[in-house]
């Protein structure tokens, strides 16, 4: 497996991604009309072509046909790509269906805490080291998890489902070598026939965009947002080991639990230990990143990176 690492770029797409991300899930307000599964639906059916337009012109082809022939050539391949659509097609139903059904807030929870477990993912899957950083971090984030299972005792399956599954998610990403956009294109394919059912499931949806031309552009702008978003995201991650790639996910939280307020849900008193512990961790991480950037710099100031000037 190729060993990944950072670059500002990658840096840069993922913080992109993530304020996408918020947007989307934001954007499900404008979308009443609709169930969560029906979003969810729609998002993969408009996101898929769009995410083939992108890896085509980007010139990213070759990923997905390089899969394609790993499934002729590699025995068990196919079921690791049937796990890994699983997998994600999971993450991205609950990411539409949770803020119309009041768990906006789990949600957000489950992403404040899946910065502490893609850390200690990478730490005993990859070897990836821990500082001293991250395991205060960590530390702050078992005391928010204990406080929200023996205190408040509120710890829905929304966050479980986003902080454990996640994790797994990448892990096999890393794992299979699919870590790129293609993987995702890949996943994406095999989760069409289930968006497909959502739809005309859903019952009325199809009859009302005939009538109503304001839902079909909200739609639209809906499969278009998250075609950029997993596209920024996907293009991160080459660009960003394990850890790192953890550790970034803390930008999308913030913005999700500021979007779950505003759309009327709140948080209780006796969840308010839980959130504290968990944006401590955040800050901590926070901090290692900002002294890391610092240290970078001061490095590249130093007079041994200098040229050597010609005495001629």
């Amino acid at each position: 497996m190729q060993k990944t690492m950072h670059t500002p770029l990658g840096v840069t797409l993922n913080v992109i991604a993530s304020a996408l991300f918020a947007l989307m899930f934001a954007y499900t307000a404008l979308l009443q009309q609709l169930k969560g599964e029906e979003i969810y639906g729609w998002r993969i059916l408009l996101t898929f072509p769009l995410l083939t337009l992108f890896i085509l012109l980007r010139g990213y082809w070759s990923q997905v046909a390089t899969l394609f022939q790993r499934l002729r050539t590699e025995r068990f391949f196919w079921l690791s790509r049937i796990v890994s659509s699983f997998l994600i097609g999971i993450q991205l139903w609950l990411f539409m269906w949770a803020p119309v059904n009041g768990y906006g807030l789990s949600v957000s929870l489950g992403y404040f805490i899946m910065p502490i477990t893609m850390v200690v993912v990478g730490r005993f899957a990859f070897k990836d080291r821990m500082s001293r950083f991250q395991q205060l971090a960590c530390l702050f984030a078992l005391v928010g998890v204990i406080n929200q299972l023996a205190i408040s005792q509120t710890l829905s399956w929304p966050t479980l489902m986003v902080c454990l599954g996640y994790p797994i998610y990448f892990w096999l990403r890393y794992k299979t070598d699919t870590n790129h956009i293609g993987g995702l294109w890949f996943d994406m394919m095999l989760s069409l026939p289930f968006s497909l059912y959502f739809i005309f499931h859903g019952g009325d949806v199809l009859q009302a965009l005939s009538v109503n031309l304001d839902l079909l552009w909200l739609i639209l702008g809906l499969g278009a947002i998250s075609a950029l978003a997993l596209a920024f995201q996907s293009l991160s991650a080459p660009h960003l080991n394990l850890t790192l790639f953890g550790l970034l996910v803390y930008v999308e939280p913030v913005l999700l639990l500021l979007v779950a307020l505003l759309l009327g849900e709140s948080i209780y008193a006796g969840e308010w230990p839980t959130y504290i512990a968990i944006w401590l961790a955040v800050v901590v991480l926070m901090m290692e990143g900002g002294l890391s950037l610092r240290k970078s710099r001061t490095v590249k100031r130093t007079p041994s990176d200098k040229p050597i000037r010609s005495t001629e």
